[in-house]
């Protein structure tokens, strides 16, 4: 068994990025990971252009103790230009986003301005520069915009857009196979039997998979029956980028997966201490990277969370997130005996006292709710803790990508 830091440096380690790359669309483009840095072609702004409505004036014009009045020559709205020089004396009425005229030094915000007819009056006080957005404020032409492994947001698909790129090169979509185990699993709709469970952790993966934004190749549930399972392991192997099954790499008579895996690939290593999740497999199948999640339902989504979501994204392509923990003051009191890093599901909440945080109730890893209403793992080292009310805690939010 080895330790749960180890075992997510390890399988980072061994996890490599897809190298295909296709071209989509930019507002196809959603949740995809950049295959190469974006660069830009053109300031943004491509001139120097207005803050805000108001007057375009030459600062030289103006007195610095009392107010002047200038005659207004022209309205500039945004879109439009003007190549006439601003002449002594003369102001100009502006649109915010308007490109700042020739001859223009300051833009006066409308609310300063008094303004009769064609004339305006200036208070004292401007300076250079006033209210003017220059050209590159926002993004210099030639820098690096979006570095490569960007995984792509709506700001990023409205930043390329703005740039002018139609297209953009990303990395294809990974292939993850999923396979659920067990003769005491079955399909929902089906008539639940005394002993019998319904298939969670497959609806709960697949839903985290496709999230995450990968390509999921359900292999459906598979009994615990050896050559089903060499079936099943073997079709994944060789049409995946990576293998997720759910039970079967435990200790017990009918923990059939990692025997199988055991002959047609390798394993790197299995068992992990950490609490829910100890019993899991890492390895190799045929090209693909496997990973053996625990059949309990809690224990299965808790450590793709923590162990296989990172993985899937460097296999994505994506530059490395690392987890979004902070402190914490905890509520409620817990004896935390045994050896084992512990991931508890807990609710944070904000107050004006801070960040505090809570247990969902009972922590066992077949108890579903505990995780459906957590958004944070309260993380708690191997070592034993005793925690009592008002103790600091790390947390960890759960990312739902």
């Amino acid at each position: 068994m080895i330790a749960f830091e180890e075992a997510l440096r390890r399988v980072l380690a061994e996890t490599r990025s897809v190298e295909d790359v296709v071209l989509l669309r930019v507002g196809d483009a959603l949740g995809r990971v950049l295959s190469a840095p974006v660069m830009a072609a053109f300031n943004v702004p491509n001139h120097d252009n207005s803050a805000m409505d108001g007057y375009a004036v030459n600062c030289g014009d103006l007195s610095a103790r009392e107010s002047t009045t200038l005659t207004v020559v022209a309205d500039l709205p945004a879109g439009a230009r003007l190549e006439q020089p601003l002449g002594a004396g003369e102001a100009i009425r502006i649109m915010t986003g308007a490109p700042i005229p020739p001859g223009c030094d300051c833009v006066v915000m409308q609310e300063l301005a008094h303004r009769v007819d064609d004339r305006v009056t200036i208070p004292p006080g401007r300076v250079p520069g006033e209210n003017i957005r220059p050209a590159g404020e926002d993004i210099r032409a030639g820098s690096v915009v979006l570095p490569k492994g960007c995984r792509l947001r709506p700001a990023h698909l409205g930043l390329l857009t703005s740039l002018g790129f139609a297209g953009v090169e990303v990395f294809r979509k990974p292939v993850v196979a999923l396979l659920s185990t067990g003769d005491e699993v079955v399909e929902a709709g089906e008539p639940l039997l005394p002993g019998q469970v319904y298939d969670s952790n497959r609806t709960a993966l697949r839903a985290a998979l496709l999230a995450l934004g990968v390509e999921v190749m359900d292999l459906g549930l598979v009994r615990d029956d050896r050559e089903a399972i060499a079936r099943a392991l073997a079709l994944g192997g060789a049409r995946a980028d990576a293998v997720i099954s759910t039970g079967g790499v435990s200790v017990g008579d009918h923990d059939l997966v990692k025997e199988v895996l055991q002959d047609q690939g390798a394993i790197h290593f299995w068992q992990v201490a950490m609490k829910p999740g100890k019993p899991q497999a890492y390895g190799q199948l045929g090209n693909a990277r496997f990973f053996g999640l625990p059949g309990n339902p809690v224990s299965g989504l808790t450590v793709f969370l923590l162990i296989v979501r990172p993985a899937l994204l460097r296999m994505m392509g994506a530059l490395d997130e690392p987890p979004r923990r902070m402190r914490a003051s905890f509520r409620g009191t817990l004896n935390k005996k045994h050896n084992r890093m512990d991931f508890l599901r807990g609710v944070a909440r904000f107050d004006e006292s801070g960040v505090w945080v809570e247990t969902t109730g009972p922590q066992g890893s077949g108890i579903l709710t505990s995780l459906a209403r957590a958004n944070v793992l309260i993380v708690l080292p191997e070592e034993p803790v005793r925690l009592t009310d008002g103790d600091d805690v790390t947390i960890q939010w759960i990312e739902h990508d």
